[in-house]
């Protein structure tokens, strides 16, 4: 055994941990053991002394999900519905404060942290703070149901809105919500209306009647919803464009286009992986400050090693706002590093391996690349 044995808290089996585990093997560490949500939601697990426990996402293990949103759905418990939100979020921020607490555990990730980026309202408004930008958000607390919100978004003068249920995640439950003349309203969604429940569904839809889309917010706002103003994204090939921009040790590492004909781009939901040499060239000499508004971003969550940054590029690529920071946004396989960043060729997860936090021991302290030993951005 180690001195420091590396642990991944995630779901035995799925890619995340199996993608993990080979970067691990191919930087000649040891296989890293790995810890399962499910017995960590239940607390009964042991860990050896010197853990370091890498916190991974619990979303891929059906029986923690359970554990989670099962006991706030019942019998209409699937793992394709939207609701459960609160509860899946109050569970796993005391899974992790209670593994954080156990004496001789590090962990790489801050709980807190993890719990403000889960918290989309409570990420807005840390990143509002530090002065990153962020699409401006609906004033007050979360509308009580379609009548509140269309009163409310009437008098903030926003037509076009996205609503995200605040603790969601990976676009579940996420409407694009539109206002036009004659009290014409659009929903574009991937969210079905079903009689047991909303379900996440791989088909984004449009609701153009006023009575679905009354009844769609109508049952998503027990979830809690943050509204803020829909932004009109830059392009790429005639399709709405966004960047997700890996950030590991406070660098841009990684970066992907994805490209969409719907207002979501999410790959699941039909996205497609855009050109990043065509937005270097659109950007030209903003370039570097695209990055530096995602490394900005980063900031404002110090103590995670890694995290995703969605970025909504605008005023044709010259600038951009920051929509989410994902605390597991590093499922990218097979996506080299930026040639110009810290890891040049490797993969998400080789590049955290390779990063100060994955630091255990003095051979690994000395194989740091300088690049990490300072940050582009010293505000």
């Amino acid at each position: 055994m180690t001195p420091h044995q590396l642990v991944v808290l995630g779901c035995p089996g799925h890619r995340r941990a199996a993608l993990f585990a080979a970067a691990a093997r191919a930087a000649g560490r040891p296989e890293p053991a790995v810890l399962p949500w499910s017995a960590v939601l239940r607390g009964r697990y042991g860990l050896p002394p010197g853990a370091v426990v890498r916190v991974d996402s619990p979303g891929e293990d059906p029986e923690a999900d359970r554990l989670l949103r099962g006991p706030v759905l019942g019998a209409g418990y699937a793992p394709t519905r939207v609701e459960g939100g609160p509860a899946w979020y109050a569970g796993v921020v005391a899974a992790l404060r209670a593994l954080a607490a156990r004496p001789g555990v590090r962990l790489l990730g801050d709980p807190d942290e993890i719990a403000a980026m889960f918290d989309k309202r409570a990420a807005h408004a840390r990143l509002a703070a530090a002065g990153v930008p962020v699409p401006p958000a609906l004033p007050g607390g979360p509308p009580s149901g379609f009548e509140e919100l269309k009163e409310r978004l009437a008098g903030a003068g926003m037509r076009r809105v996205f609503l995200k249920p605040v603790h969601g995640s990976s676009a579940s439950g996420v409407v694009a919500l539109e206002f036009g003349p004659g009290g014409r309203v659009q929903a574009t969604t991937s969210v079905e209306l079903a009689p047991d429940g909303l379900h996440n569904s791989l088909a984004v839809r449009r609701y153009r009647s006023a009575a679905e889309v009354a009844e769609l917010v109508d049952r998503l706002a027990p979830e809690g919803l943050h509204v803020e103003r829909w932004v009109p994204k830059s392009g790429q090939g005639g399709r709405a464009a966004d960047l997700r921009v890996v950030v590991v040790g406070g660098r841009a590492t990684h970066l992907v286009v994805r490209t969409s004909r719907h207002p979501m781009t999410n790959l699941h939901l039909g996205g497609g992986r855009g050109r990043t040499d065509l937005v270097r060239a659109a950007a030209g000499p903003h370039w570097p400050e695209l990055l530096a508004t995602a490394e900005a971003a980063a900031r404002c969550f110090p103590r995670s090693p890694m995290v995703g940054v969605d970025l909504l590029p605008h005023a044709r690529w010259r600038r951009a706002l920051v929509g989410e920071v994902n605390a597991f946004g590093d499922l990218l396989p097979n996506l080299p590093g930026l040639p110009d960043g810290p890891a040049p060729g490797l993969d998400t997860y080789a590049a955290q391996l390779a990063s100060p936090a994955y630091a255990l021991d003095a051979r690994t302290a000395d194989a740091v690349p300088d690049a990490w030993r300072t940050a582009r951005c010293d505000a």
